[in-house]
């Protein structure tokens, strides 16, 4: 599609000499231009116009054709500069489809289509080359997995790892690491300022190979946070038979399990108040009226703790229809409880609402 451009006056970006019979010198002009000269003569405007562009995600052969290309221009006439746009503009609207460039790129679109094992098989055949920059591949891990990374290293590598990442992220690591650890980084830092760019893609590449072509885990969280997440929603007979069972087999691990769970009984201590009428939306009243109707010396506090931060009329409804229900099985008593701690764990694996923090864990 043609379209009429209301183009910028133009900026000189040499100075321009009279030649023998008084013309000037160095002025494009007419259809005989390459690919080459068109797309300098895009970037260009498009710099005058004040666009950012990512040319430094360009191959560096390339970047280096398109900045000698433009060293040897001078002037564009009006004409060819508006024929030159009205093509790049055709070649745009053109386009149907774009594909990523590299293999990041496709693994990115097909992250959840092709299994963890294919992506770690293509990555490893590859040779582990990345096309974009490493260090963003670096700051999307968590500090859990490159705190063992970052221990590894050796102090000058640490520090620029440290260097390259987000002030905040590159700060939790640092707390985390063992204090003579931490100053012999903090030092290194200091020798970092001559380090040339080369240097840092390097070591960015080295690391993010290295993190990359780690085997992929068949479980995305560990096997506390598995076990304790099961136990969440299980019968509390059940649950305290297992971990039971589990302290005679490895006491350390079922202490570990015993912190990850949230029970029925945890939620005054853990559960903010304003966050009980988003979690009791997601429960039938059916079942809220068996919570209140079952409310026992061990399961009173919470009972209380959540009537005193819904509405008030809620609150009295639910008291009246549990007192006309009487007496309530234990099987529907648990199911019904369960049901508010699978409404809470659905809100906090969306981070609607947050824990608060145990005594422990601070």
């Amino acid at each position: 599609m043609t379209t009429d451009l209301a183009l910028p006056a133009a900026k000189p970006l040499a100075p321009v000499r009279p030649a023998a019979g008084g013309r000037l010198t160095g002025i494009r002009t007419g259809p005989g231009l390459n690919r080459r000269q068109k797309a300098a003569i895009v970037v260009r405007l498009l710099l005058a116009e004040g666009a950012t562009l990512p040319l430094a995600s360009l191959p560096e052969p390339l970047q280096a054709e398109l900045t000698t290309q433009m060293s040897q221009m001078r002037y564009v006439d009006r004409a060819t500069l508006k024929s030159v746009i009205e093509e790049f503009a055709n070649e745009l609207d053109s386009i149907g489809l774009v594909f990523p460039g590299g293999l990041e790129g496709a693994l990115s679109i097909l992250g959840g289509v092709i299994s963890p094992d294919m992506a770690a098989r293509l990555r490893k055949q590859a040779g582990m080359v990345w096309f974009n920059d490493p260090w963003e591949s670096l700051s999307g891990f968590d500090c859990d997995i490159l705190l063992p990374l970052l221990e590894r290293q050796s102090p000058e590598v640490g520090a620029v790892v440290l260097s390259k990442l987000k002030v905040a992220k590159a700060a939790e690591l640092l707390g985390r690491l063992p204090g003579e650890k931490a100053r012999r980084l903090t030092f290194a830092m200091s020798e970092t300022a001559n380090v040339d760019p080369d240097t840092v893609r390097r070591i960015g590449l080295s690391l993010a190979a290295e993190l990359k072509a780690e085997p992929p885990r068949a479980f995305a969280i560990g096997a506390v946070a598995r076990v304790g997440a099961i136990l969440n929603v299980t019968p509390s007979a059940m649950r305290d038979d297992v971990l039971a069972g589990l302290t005679e087999d490895d006491a350390a691990f079922a202490d570990e399990v015993r912190r990850a769970i949230f029970t029925f009984a945890d939620i005054p201590a853990r559960i903010r108040p304003l966050d009980v009428p988003a979690i009791l939306r997601g429960v039938p009243q059916e079942s809220l009226v068996a919570v209140v109707a079952s409310a026992d010396t061990t399961t009173s506090e919470t009972v209380e703790f959540l009537l005193e931060n819904m509405s008030k009329r809620m609150a009295q409804t639910l008291r009246d229809e549990a007192a006309d229900a009487g007496a309530v099985k234990l099987k529907v008593a648990e199911a019904a409880r369960t049901e508010v701690i699978t409404a809470i764990r659905s809100l906090l694996d969306t981070n609607e609402i947050q824990l608060n923090s145990t005594e422990e864990e601070d």
